[in-house]
């Protein structure tokens, strides 16, 4: 069995067409097993492409999953961008439903307005609310919602919120992006193995094992600045963190499943490189 897929994070940079749905054959190719689509800036995909998109993945297994927009804020003191936000995500999760990706990816909210707990509380409460709305109305029962750690200290996402609201909402579980923490933390985590092991021991300890598997992850090299996440760089821009190899490592000691997004510039070039890296031992990937 493979403890680890990669794959890009949305449409490889040398996939030349415009059908999305030839994105999975293509992947398979050159040795990818991963592909998350990006519907950061809406849910535009139709119901028979994304099941078409579905079909292919799976025949050329290929694992799924989707990013929801990015401009979500389940923790806004404006009723209606909450309703909003929850409306973007039941549409994300229905075309995650079509093209069966198993997870959608999303960032929370942000703290402008309210405390930081406070924020965590108004994200618990909708996301408990689309509960409701996608477990029992919409009877979609396959589709994980994963809060992402965020990259800014102005948005709720850190490692902490993120187990929080995960142990508040059964359907939750955490999508880990190593850059932002990084950034978040201004490079001062995500600096060795055994910061890598304690946040999967964390996860494992406060949430269960059945969330790493498989634990969905981004990864990219980033640069930061005093508010954090600035901009994402390629894996050979040395002079960014955090390092891949560190992060790999850390994964490899502890024996989880995983799934590697690279959301680097040049995609599924550094997701094979990450491959590369990780995989010297075949059983494992």
């Amino acid at each position: 069995m493979k403890r680890l897929r990669f794959g890009p994070a949305g449409k490889p940079v040398d996939y030349k067409k415009s059908d999305i749905t030839g994105v999975p054959e293509f992947l398979k190719n050159m040795g990818l097993d991963a592909f998350e689509y990006e519907a950061v800036r809406g849910v535009k995909i139709s119901e028979a492409k994304a099941r078409k998109l579905a079909d292919e993945a799976r025949k050329n297994d290929v694992l799924m999953s989707l990013h929801a927009p990015y401009y979500i804020n389940l923790s806004s003191k404006v009723k209606e961008t909450v309703e909003k936000s929850k409306r973007w995500i039941v549409e994300a999760v229905k075309a995650a439903n079509w093209m069966n990706a198993y997870v959608v990816v999303f960032h929370p909210g942000y703290y402008k307005g309210v405390s930081q707990s406070e924020a965590v509380n108004m994200v618990i409460k909708a996301l408990n609310e689309l509960n409701e709305i996608i477990r029992n109305q919409l009877n979609i029962k396959n589709v994980w919602l994963g809060p992402e750690t965020t990259g800014k200290k102005s948005q709720v996402g850190s490692i902490d919120e993120i187990i929080e609201i995960c142990k508040n909402v059964n359907m939750c579980r955490p999508v880990i992006d190593w850059a932002h923490m990084y950034a978040r933390s201004l490079g001062m985590f995500i600096t060795t193995v055994d910061h890598i092991i304690s946040v999967i021991d964390r996860i494992e300890k406060e949430l269960g094992s059945e969330v790493l598997k498989p634990l969905h992850m981004h990864f990219s090299r980033i640069s930061f600045s005093s508010g954090g996440e600035r901009e994402h760089h390629v894996l050979s821009d040395v002079g960014y963190g955090p390092e891949f190899r560190i992060v790999c490592k850390g994964l490899k000691q502890v024996g989880i499943e995983g799934v590697i997004i690279s959301e680097s510039p040049v995609l599924e070039k550094d997701a094979l490189i990450m491959k590369s890296i990780c995989c010297e031992e075949e059983e494992y990937c």
